[in-house]
């Protein structure tokens, strides 16, 4: 038996991409609130959500990556750059 748990059709690693790309669905909305909101009070409680969001998003992020399901590669240097400048100035 392998160590890939599964639930219905799906094995561990689309279970972690949909918890994922709800979490995003999740922060996105929170993120837009937050800029419409005209109640200050309310305004900053969803900011303060839309950071635990990011938390936790950044959690499977991580577990994603730590068991090779989200595999990112580094940027080249010079593209790095490029892209500094542009932001820079």
């Amino acid at each position: 038996m392998n160590n890939t748990q599964t639930t219905g059709n799906m094995g561990d690693k689309e279970v972690l991409g949909d918890i994922l790309s709800s979490q995003k669905l999740i922060a996105s909305n929170y993120n837009n609130y937050a800029g419409e909101c005209v109640n200050i009070n309310l305004r900053d409680e969803f900011l303060n959500i839309l950071k635990d969001e990011h938390t936790i998003q950044t959690e499977i992020f991580n577990e994603m990556t730590s068991r090779g399901y989200y595999q990112t590669k580094a940027a080249p240097q010079n593209e790095i750059t490029t892209v500094l400048q542009k932001f820079q100035g």
